[in-house]
């Protein structure tokens, strides 16, 4: 059984590793270095309050982390957040990612926000099925936007209102 939970210090290097599989195999960041304990952590500190990291565990094994970040500090944005969701190798397409969305998605509700929005690439088409499973529209193309690999990579915009305005 999967158990998801709010994520712990301790939880730190198997996130790490997690992180840095999705840099490795180029599918999930324009992050193009492995990251370290440091990173990390200094990471983890920016992710208090209403900007949570959940976790999914197995019988002590973490399979996949989430969080909801920071979109943009200006105040008119407070109610976006933006959505990072990584999952170890050996449990992609295996169905966590919804266990960690439909989690992030009922703390995200209920800390004052309507809308989720993320990044990926064009040709995850993995991820872009977890996320087009669980109501995430895609918005746009940016052309270009980012660097990997000595190359310009296209991103795609996806978001999801989780609370309707009346």
């Amino acid at each position: 059984m999967v158990l998801i939970r709010e994520a712990v210090i301790q939880d730190l290097e198997s996130i790490l590793n997690i992180y840095n599989q999705g840099i490795e195999d180029r599918i999930a960041t324009l992050e193009s270095e492995p990251k370290d304990f440091l990173y990390i952590k200094e990471w983890f500190e920016q992710h208090k309050g209403r900007f949570k990291v959940i976790v999914a565990e197995q019988e002590g094994q973490l399979l996949g982390w989430s969080s909801l970040n920071l979109y943009n500090n200006r105040c008119a944005y407070a109610g976006v957040a933006d959505l990072s969701v990584y999952i170890a190798r050996e449990y992609r397409g295996k169905g966590i990612g919804s266990l960690l969305l439909t989690e992030i998605e009922m703390f995200a509700k209920g800390n004052d926000f309507h809308k989720i929005v993320l990044f990926t690439f064009p040709f995850n088409k993995l991820g872009q099925g977890l996320y087009l499973k669980n109501g995430y529209r895609e918005v746009g193309i940016f052309k270009n936007q980012g660097i990997l690999d000595g190359k310009y990579v296209d991103v795609m915009v996806m978001e999801k209102l989780i609370v309707q305005f009346k």
